[in-house]
């Protein structure tokens, strides 16, 4: 890791983060480090959005998404998330061998996602501000339905490394979106993330149909950008889940 101060190296010792210079970042008692230097922005996961997340992902309702994300990194040692909220993408693809880091902007999620599994550490950090991440350490970075920083994704992969990257597709929650009004997903959305990293990637579409009951129907609305729109409760219903997974490898692209 590096220091969001002075960009020198982090090193643990006993329970604060310290570099050469003497920043010093100390570990939370929920086991998360704080490494933003300032408030979180007002779009921030709320500790009500994490919990609907929470309750969501630990129903086991994206497994398939999980499950395509573990093939996309099977033989990583090194991991990071960026946008990471409570953990799960990162804990359930990551090899058995390998280390995690969890990142994101909100204190609510990094508490989450430091008890999401032994080999995942837990940071608050902005992806835009840069990943407090050395140069060419890491094998993958995650991206799942978070913002994307291309430059600082690729900055910090090693030679050979990938970039993984999901977003939604037109299709995914289309039944929700009718009937409550949700937030619209542009038609090109995958086009663009492709534009942005300036390389073509490997894409995998992933797509079903799912039946979520009144608690985790509730819980897929409240657990992302809708929820900052008004509350909303949702019957039982069956819900299409549409995705695409795109992976960059630039050593190998160009």
């Amino acid at each position: 890791m590096r220091c969001p101060v002075c960009s020198d190296s982090l090193a643990l010792d006993d329970a604060t983060l310290r570099c050469p210079a003497l920043h010093s970042f100390d570990v939370a008692r929920q086991g998360y480090v704080n490494l933003l230097g300032r408030a979180a922005p007002k779009n921030a996961d709320t500790a009500e959005m994490v919990a609907a997340r929470d309750r969501f992902l630990s129903a086991g309702h994206y497994a398939p998404i999980m499950a395509a994300l573990a093939e996309r990194i099977a033989n990583a040692e090194r991991v990071l998330e960026a946008g990471a909220g409570t953990g799960h993408y990162l804990a359930a693809a990551l090899p058995s061998t390998a280390r995690g880091l969890a990142a994101d902007v909100s204190v609510p999620a990094a508490r989450r996602a430091a008890r999401a599994d032994p080999r995942v550490a837990s940071v608050v950090a902005d992806t835009w501000a840069g990943l407090p991440v050395r140069d060419a350490t890491l094998d993958a970075v995650l991206c799942v339905f978070a913002p994307r920083n291309p430059a600082e994704f690729l900055r910090v992969l090693r030679p050979g490394g990938r970039v993984v990257v999901v977003v939604p597709n037109t299709g995914h929650l289309a039944e929700l979106r009718a009937e409550h009004g949700l937030l619209g997903i542009e038609e090109d959305k995958a086009e663009r993330v492709e534009s942005a990293f300036g390389s073509a990637p490997d894409v995998e579409r992933v797509t079903f149909l799912t039946h979520l009951d009144e608690r985790a129907a509730t819980d897929i609305v409240a657990m992302g950008p809708n929820a900052f729109h008004g509350a909303r409760d949702v019957g039982a219903t069956n819900v299409t889940i549409d995705v695409s997974i795109l992976t960059f490898c630039p050593t190998l692209t160009g």
